[in-house]
């Protein structure tokens, strides 16, 4: 099974599950922002750009499937040079399908994100709501899934998107190390920890239960896991789509006072305005994916999403490369 981007957040939980289940594992990653020492020791491992990853998905290899985790992922930075985001996500999308069919593999199961749906206020997300996506990083993904229809139409290749809600949490070792930081519960550890002084919350006027945005987050161990129904879910000239997500979710103010009761610290926060294009709620319905793969989040408690990612943390603190002082 080769894995692109399984030196990253998500894709190294997914090669860990892959390899714990007796699959061969292959990762390619280019390691410009995930990190080689995310890849077990006895998992092949090649540093390469997702446009030359010809040079291993070749037609003698034999591998079966593909998952396909490899992408640029920062919305601000998309909005900024949305050229990087058509390069990455959708050029090397296509140089990927290029690869797979010329290789002759069967199956591929590709990340993608429900940020492409248009805001449904609080009412949860489905595969049949529509697509307006906010942020070329959005759009980048939406590309990519009209790509897989088109080719699993016109080859037979058995592809998957899985839309996801917001990932958070640890698997051991295995956690959230972007730099710069975006997210906003690895944040407020950085501040529970001294790294960040402070966090700024953008807008509390919001019509939620506290007046500050809601988001569904899904921890990182469960995606994994949808990634491997998916793979024995595909099938021939079919493109499938899941939300993943929990069908509920969590205020801005609420992720606060877990981070406060789990690490037991003060986490000083302070009000902003509101940012542009952010969603007042954003909640994934399951349905989808519990009727036809039969996933369901079993992370589901916030204080145990906020624990393991405190762990993590504590492991992490002072490591190079991921230890930066006095962020604001």
């Amino acid at each position: 099974m080769l894995v692109t981007g399984g030196a990253g957040y998500i894709g190294s939980v997914v090669t860990q599950r892959l390899a714990a289940r007796g699959h061969e594992v292959v990762v390619v990653d280019d390691l410009s922002t995930g990190y080689r020492d995310n890849v077990p020791s006895d998992v092949e491992f090649h540093q390469l750009s997702i446009h030359k990853v010809d040079r291993v998905l070749t037609p003698g290899a034999g591998f079966d499937g593909v998952l396909h985790l490899a992408a640029k992922a920062q919305v601000a930075e998309s909005v900024a040079r949305p050229d990087l985001y058509w390069n990455t996500n959708v050029a090397g999308s296509l140089a990927l399908l290029s690869a797979v069919r010329a290789a002759g593999t069967p199956r591929l199961i590709v990340s993608s994100t429900c940020s492409i749906y248009a805001d449904a206020g609080p009412a949860p997300l489905t595969e049949d709501n529509v697509v307006q996506p906010a942020s070329p990083y959005a759009a980048s993904k939406l590309m990519v899934d009209m790509l897989l229809a088109a080719e699993a139409k016109a080859f037979g290749l058995a592809a998957v998107s899985l839309r996801y809600a917001n990932a958070a949490g640890a698997v051991g070792g295995l956690g959230e190390r972007h730099l710069p930081e975006s997210h906003l519960i690895p944040m407020l550890l950085q501040v529970a920890g001294g790294q960040r002084r402070r966090l700024i919350i953008h807008g509390t006027d919001y019509p939620t239960r506290d007046g500050t945005c809601v988001r569904d987050y899904i921890h990182v161990d469960d995606l994994a896991s949808a990634h491997l129904l998916a793979l024995q879910a595909a099938e021939p000239r079919r493109h499938a789509i899941y939300n993943l997500g929990s069908g509920d979710g969590y205020s801005n103010a609420e992720i606060i006072e877990a981070v406060r009761v789990v690490t037991g610290r003060t986490v000083p926060v302070s009000d902003g305005q509101r940012r542009d294009g952010d969603a007042v709620a954003t909640i994934v319905s399951n349905e989808r994916a519990r009727r036809e793969l039969g996933w369901m989040p079993s992370h589901t408690e916030l204080y145990g999403i906020v624990r393991d990612a405190w762990q993590f943390y504590l492991a992490r603190l002072g490591t190079k490369g991921y230890h930066r002082g006095g962020l604001e």
